[in-house]
């Protein structure tokens, strides 16, 4: 099978190919390049890859929560690769990425949605809690009280200072697989995709900061 994936959550943007589940390809660029950048950056995967777009099985897009901008065009592009090559499309959201490959128990996956603001989501075996906020709100909502040792990923230094700051012991790690398209990719050939393309949505993890006005 042959998968090619996007991400535009974690403050760049990446694309990558996986043929049988194995990554082959791979670009990424840091910062706010989705729009200009990110064609150019699909189409230097695929050729990488050797593979073209009549050859694409699935493809599989990060849904967030995460940067508004990136998230926004990052799912337009796959939806509209998607709809012109009719394949289909899976979502994945951003803690899944994080967490793929890990192998984690229990682990806390922070996403930074804006200064100071975050989506958390903590997963203890079958128990898991998620909230969005500022930083010392969200973890007060997923993080149990006399939380022993905990595994963080994606976790900023004012997140793990606000979780010192609750002693709590921390394990900071990385992301098994990485930039966030290459876990996309091989999460995509596990999972069934959705019946439509409508049903692929953007997880923000919070409202946008600008509000529109009122008439």
């Amino acid at each position: 099978m042959n998968v090619l994936a996007l991400d535009g959550a974690f403050g760049a943007f990446s694309a990558a190919v996986a043929v049988d589940g194995a990554i082959v390809a791979t670009e990424c660029e840091s910062g706010s390049v989705a729009l200009e950048r990110g064609l150019p950056i699909v189409d230097a995967v695929l050729a990488a890859a050797k593979v073209g777009g009549e050859r694409i099985d699935r493809l599989a897009v990060g849904v967030g929560p995460g940067s508004f901008t990136g998230l926004r065009i990052a799912i337009a592009y796959a939806k509209a690769l998607a709809a012109v090559w009719q394949r289909p499309l899976l979502p994945i959201d951003s803690f899944d990425l994080l967490e793929f490959g890990g192998g984690f128990d229990r682990v806390l996956s922070v996403v930074v949605g804006r200064p100071g603001v975050i989506s958390a989501r903590y997963r203890s075996g079958s128990e898991v809690r998620r909230a969005s906020g500022w930083t010392a709100d969200a973890l007060a909502q997923v993080v149990p009280e006399g939380e022993p040792l905990l595994t963080v990923l994606g976790a900023p230094e004012d997140v793990l200072h606000a979780l010192a700051e609750r002693a709590i012991a921390v394990h900071p790690a990385v992301p098994a697989v990485m930039p966030a398209a290459a876990a996309a990719a091989l999460a995509a050939a596990l999972r069934t995709p959705p019946k439509s393309l409508h049903e692929v949505r953007a997880d923000y993890g919070e409202l946008p900061a600008a509000k529109p006005p009122k008439f």
